[in-house]
């Protein structure tokens, strides 16, 4: 019994360093970093299947056991997991681990008002900190300024994936201020809080519908604020507001520039999802960029065992060896493409971008649409 878990640790090892690395993972030949992940897949899987007899049951049925996945064309057969088995009374089954050893819970609540669950337990919490912190330093370089968060604080909404994913920027930078209290927000406030902070480099970050919001308003009083040039402009949250409108990222670029004094190249969304601990960051020509210590798969719908060519819409799937709470085997809602890597880009790893929610999903939104409906139905 002892050799078996020292053996499983020893297996387990592997993935655990891998998540204070991002950097070094970036910088490896795209073969090499290919086949690093497959080994932590296979190792992820094993943990699963050995450990959790939810899974087990369904790798089963599926007829797909850690003894056949043996090359990268066997992924497409490991089982995936809904993510709308995150909602619900029953999402504890998931569970690999007891639950008593669940160290937090993160949710994602949209246009359903079913909230996805997402459980962690220590290890998968301590890789998902040194993954998200590798990928702001790698892609936002941020160590130091001021952080206008145009978004309420985790102090009001300690659960809500989006806000806790973005407090943790607040740690690189020197001071910050939460611009939504109880569900309002004071452009003016926000206006005079940049001013005041006219000596630290300034950067604003929050979901884009809060940040269109207060571009709205500098566009109606005509105020022009001219933030420094290393200043970014970072979204999390998703384009689409609760109305179903979207929010033009070509106009919103433009705008940022004129009102702001903010390049495209200093504007980075980032893709994340509560379910998993990957996430996607922009570069300063506007791609995605996966976390390395995972890999994802672009499904076609309407066949979600073959993959799509690159470039083409499909459904995503993730494989994130990094979660131990969970199988991290998740097929989303979400339709992206698969991008190729730039000439000249020296990164190696994979490289997306987010289209849409499937047709078939249930809601379009996650933590911004709600917390759009939710200002919107508050007195102004």
């Amino acid at each position: 019994m002892t050799d078996n878990l020292s053996d499983l640790q020893t297996g387990l090892g592997l993935i655990k360093m891998a998540n204070g690395a991002v950097s070094k993972l970036f910088q490896l030949p795209p073969e090499d970093l290919a086949a690093l992940q497959f080994e932590m897949i296979k190792r992820s899987f094993r943990y699963h299947f050995d450990n959790n007899e939810f899974y087990q049951d369904v790798a089963r049925c599926a007829d797909f056991t850690p003894d056949q996945l043996n090359t990268e064309a066997d992924l497409l057969r490991l089982p995936l997991i809904p993510v709308s088995a995150y909602k619900g009374a029953d999402s504890h089954r998931l569970l690999t681990v007891p639950l008593t050893e669940v160290e937090h819970e993160m949710r994602s609540t949209g246009t359903s008002g079913v909230p996805s669950v997402a459980r962690r337990c220590r290890d998968t919490v301590d890789g998902g900190v040194l993954s998200v912190f590798g990928m702001y330093r790698e892609f936002l370089g941020i160590s130091k300024g001021a952080g206008l968060y145009l978004c309420p604080s985790t102090e009001e909404i300690p659960e809500m994936g989006m806000i806790k994913a973005l407090n943790m920027l607040a740690g690189l930078l020197d001071t910050h201020r939460f611009m939504v209290r109880n569900e309002q927000m004071v452009p003016e406030d926000a206006v005079a809080q940049l001013r005041d902070w006219d000596s630290f480099t300034r950067h604003i970050i929050g979901p884009p519908f809060l940040i269109h919001r207060f571009i709205s308003y500098l566009k109606a009083t005509n105020t022009r604020i001219q933030l420094d040039p290393g200043s970014q402009i970072i979204t999390l949250g998703g384009w689409k507001r609760f109305t179903g409108a979207m929010i033009s990222r070509v106009e919103f670029n433009q705008e940022c520039r004129e009102w702001l004094g903010v390049e495209p190249r200093n504007i980075r969304d980032i893709y994340a999802l509560v379910e998993s601990n990957i996430v996607a960051i922009e570069d300063e020509h506007g791609i995605k960029h996966v976390t390395p210590t995972a890999r994802i798969s672009v499904r076609d719908p309407e066949n979600l065992g073959q993959e799509v060519p690159m470039g083409k819409p499909g459904q995503l799937a993730i494989y994130d060896p990094t979660n131990f709470t969970v199988p991290g085997f998740l097929l989303t809602e979400d339709i992206v493409t698969l991008e190729p890597r730039r000439e000249g880009d020296p990164r190696a790893g994979q490289r997306m971008k987010y289209l849409m929610r499937a047709p078939t999903s249930s809601e379009f939104g996650c933590c911004a649409v709600n917390l759009e409906k939710k200002m919107d139905s508050e007195p102004a």
